[in-house]
Order: C-alpha cells, then sequence, then structure tokens
C-alpha cells in the first residue's frame, strides 16, 4: 500500500491522497501504475496516473478513466497498491510494514504474545495488531518497546511497559 484515496478533488476526477509511503515522488508521478481492488470489482485494476501536484504535503492525483467527480468520489477509501517486485531495496535495519504482518510476537524474557496481524496507522505512529490467545493487543511500533524487528526471521521482540499488553485485550 502506498497511499489511499481521501476524497474527490474538483469536478475533473482528480483525488487527493493520504500516502502510506516514504518517497511519494517515485510512487506519484505521471506514467506510475497504480493497483487498486474495488469492493464489488472483479479482480484487480491498473490505474495510471494522468497528473498529480502536491498539497500541503498530500498528492492531488489525476488517473486514467476517472474523468469527474462521480468517478473520484467511488475511489473514497480505496488503497493504491504496487506489486510487492516493484519496491527498492531497503537499507539495513528497516523494513516495509508488509514483512511485519505474521511475524510472531514475544517479550525479551521469551514469553510469546502472539501474531502479528496487521499493521495500523500512518508511518510515523504505526501500531502492531497482535493476535493473543486473550484477544488483540495493540502495540505501539517505537524502538523503545520493538527491541528487536527481523520480519527475515519473523520475529518481533518486544519490551512492553508495565500494564500494555493487558491494556486492549479482552478477558
Amino acid at each position: 500500500v502506498v497511499g489511499r484515496v481521501a476524497r474527490a478533488h474538483g469536478l475533473c476526477g482528480q483525488v487527493v491522497v493520504n500516502l502510506e509511503t516514504d518517497c511519494p515522488e517515485e510512487r506519484f508521478h505521471p506514467g506510475a501504475e497504480l493497483f487498486v481492488k474495488r469492493p464489488h470489482g472483479t479482480g484487480v485494476e491498473v490505474l495510471t496516473v494522468t497528473s498529480v501536484r502536491f498539497h500541503r504535503g498530500r498528492p492531488v492525483v489525476g488517473l486514467s478513466g476517472v474523468d469527474d467527480m462521480n468517478a473520484a468520489i467511488a475511489l473514497a477509501n480505496i488503497e493504491l497498491r504496487v506489486p510487492v517486485e516493484r519496491l527498492a531495496p531497503l537499507p539495513a535495519g528497516t523494513f516495509y510494514r508488509h514483512d511485519l504482518v505474521d511475524c510472531v510476537v514475544e517479550t525479551s524474557a521469551g514469553a510469546r504474545v502472539g501474531v502479528v496481524t496487521a499493521v495500523e496507522g500512518e508511518v510515523g505512529g504505526s501500531r502492531l495488531v497482535v493476535e493473543t490467545p486473550r484477544g488483540e493487543v495493540l502495540v505501539p511500533l517505537v524502538a523503545e518497546i520493538c527491541r528487536t524487528v527481523a520480519p527475515g526471521d519473523k520475529r518481533i521482540v518486544i519490551a512492553p511497559p508495565d500494564g500494555l499488553l493487558d491494556l486492549n485485550a479482552r478477558t
């Protein structure tokens, strides 16, 4: 996921995008291909960026086949994606959010907490959604708590502050 359509912009089919990428200029430029799956659609649809400008840090994007406000409104909340094979290699110690799904989460003492089912939030304020035997727990994705993040090993070691694991768990 590189962005999510926030809303329509204007009458000509442009959309405002909430970013979920660290390199928006690479993902949003004329000619770039974005992939979407509409809720009631069949399969994946390719939309080509026809125009882009940035306003207050967010791209305002024109897309092929989205020519009026109604077509743009129909894209609200749709995820804009790129195939995994088109992702740039990352420097050591960094990872893509989707790489964390299915990682086993354990405490620094070795106790198993659960498995990551999703990563929520914006790039600067993300949290792991961890399915535990007692229900879903949200763990902030910050270095102070997530001490070891090893997506290649499908393992995340956390040092949770007192009460964090009980805060969101259903009893």
